[in-house]
């Protein structure tokens, strides 16, 4: 038995090394710990084929929050960003392509070719979502509103919130407000007529969720992916040597300041004495005593499997279970011999450099979500494809290429059958077919293969369900909703213990916005 430290972590994702980072650095003495073998959670680039390194879980960067960056020097400690542009390329079944850059005026004229009414509304556009990304923002950049707080600084956050909302202006705040609710289709009904831009766009509003296109609340989920202040449309940067790199820099910013870190380490349940959480167990027996416990772990995976159900109220558990983890994303990898060559594109490979992205409209997305909701794999799956060897040539050996495709829908459920190595393959080859009818050579091309399906990233990153984002990015599941209402604060019934997690505000994404808030409530606490 240990007690040697003021606070415990469990989980060494990217949320918790950023609380754990800022604890050590208030002065605390912290312990986290990592089950797998590598600090990061799913930031994690492995070498899966000789010479061939993947990201495994998360694949693309929009934009860590400002304060992490700057308060942990990530700099120092090696980040080394690449932006992208352009930021996405959409090819046509039909040859060719549109291609959306982060200059907006280089964007317009990119669909000039397919709509000059639309061409004109782009700029438009781009600044209705860049005022709502920014809006939405500043709600991330601080706790949410508690609701029940009478008169404290949840009254204040809400007198906050009411000046920034009316800072849009008159019609900047209607236009907030009417999008939040609607379906992207909606969304994209207000705006374009090009179907292959409307797919695209549509995208956005449904990555990662199980939800179509025409589900209310997916225009929300689309302004959740433009939450910065910048005048792009789905900004990427990738970081030079993988999404590892980054859990790389995020640990060596944490033990700069002292945290220690020990992987392997497997909790098998947090401790409750008298109604505060007293330590951790080990799942080889060890004993570890600390006064704070912290849980990067998502809500339902730290309430139902880690604490003994008779500490927490029945209600309580009710609504834990009530959270909706729906994991609808697969992950095929891909070693390539050459570059995909997509029918009509332009030469060389600068379009490949974003997001390559196959929705070629918002019908095709719907009748994909149409399989998952029977709990079968879609026919024609949503591809969303990078190409990070383009940017970090280190990744492959020279000449070659990976290719990281998201693949959307898989559901976690089967309704015939279950993920066995067939329905595997099956994923597989459903994958490189749909690539195969927009870039024929790709088929050819591919040297390796790798497929995640929803149960497979379960277990190798403890993401209950598969469900990239700690619980689903629905409306009644964000804010001070998250992860269950009454308990959005980062704090838990038990006394002493916290999350820092993606289930928490302001949700899903490689920001570490939710690890941040958790520790300055931590220290707040802690006064």
């Amino acid at each position: 038995m240990s007690d040697a430290y003021d606070t415990v972590v469990i989980g060494a994702g990217h949320n918790g090394l950023v609380t754990a980072a800022y604890l050590a650095r208030a002065g605390q003495r912290v312990l986290m710990l990592e089950g797998r073998a590598h600090a990061g959670g799913a930031l994690s680039t492995e070498e899966t084929f000789e010479g061939f390194k993947f990201d495994l879980g998360a694949h693309r960067l929009s934009r860590l929050h400002p304060p992490v960056v700057d308060d942990l020097k990530l700099a120092s400690h090696g980040l080394d960003l690449l932006p992208c542009d352009p930021c996405v390329f959409a090819p046509s079944p039909d040859g060719g392509g549109l291609t959306l850059w982060r200059d907006p005026r280089r964007s317009a004229e990119a669909i000039r070719r397919f709509s000059t009414s639309d061409a004109a509304r782009w700029p438009d556009f781009t600044d209705t979502v860049t005022l709502a990304g920014a809006f939405l923002e500043s709600i991330y950049a601080r706790p949410p509103i508690d609701f029940l707080d009478e008169g404290g600084p949840g009254a204040l956050t809400i007198v906050g919130t009411a000046l920034r909302l009316r800072r849009l202006g008159r019609r900047g705040m209607m236009q907030l407000l009417r999008m939040l609710p609607m379906t992207v289709t909606e969304l994209m009904d207000d705006w374009f007529e090009t179907d292959l831009l409307r797919g695209a766009l549509g995208a956005l509003g449904v990555t990662g969720m199980s939800q179509g296109p025409m589900a209310a609340g997916t225009a929300f989920a689309f302004l959740h992916q433009h939450a910065s202040p910048e005048p792009a449309v789905r900004e990427t940067l990738r970081v030079r040597g993988g999404m590892g790199a980054l859990a790389a820099t995020l640990r060596a910013a944490a033990e700069a300041h002292g945290v220690e870190i020990r992987t392997g380490a497997w909790v098998e349940r947090v401790l409750v004495e008298d109604g505060r959480a007293a330590g951790i167990v080990l799942v080889d027996g060890e004993e570890i005593r600390a006064g704070r416990i912290v849980s990067n772990a998502d809500p339902r995976r730290t309430f139902l499997d880690l604490i003994d159900p008779i500490c927490l109220e029945p209600g309580f558990l009710r609504s834990v279970r009530n959270i909706r983890f729906r994991g609808v994303c697969a992950r095929v990898n891909l070693a390539l011999e050459e570059l995909p060559r997509f029918k009509g594109a332009p030469g060389g490979d600068g379009h490949l450099r974003g997001s390559i992205t196959i929705s070629p409209d918002l019908e095709y997305l719907e009748r994909a979500f149409d399989d998952a909701k029977y709990g079968r794999l879609s026919r024609r799956p949503y591809l969303e494809a990078s190409i990070p060897s383009l940017a970090d040539p280190t990744l492959a050996p020279p000449g070659k290429h990976v290719m990281s495709i998201l693949v959307q829908y898989a559901p976690y459920e089967l309704s015939d059958g279950v993920w066995d190595e067939a329905m595997r393959d099956e994923l597989g080859d459903r994958t490189v077919a749909t690539l195969a009818e927009y870039a024929p050579n790709v088929p050819g091309a591919v040297l390796h293969r790798q497929v995640l399906t929803p149960p497979d990233i379960e277990s190798e990153f403890g993401l209950t369900g598969g469900d990239i984002y700690h619980g689903q990015m629905t409306l009644d599941q964000v804010y001070f909703m998250r992860p269950i209402p009454g308990w959005a604060r980062y704090q838990t019934p038990i006394a002493g213990l916290y999350l820092c997690g993606a289930g928490t505000h302001p949700g899903g994404g490689v920001t570490g916005i939710p690890g941040y808030h958790a520790a300055g409530t931590i220290l707040s606490d802690t006064d």
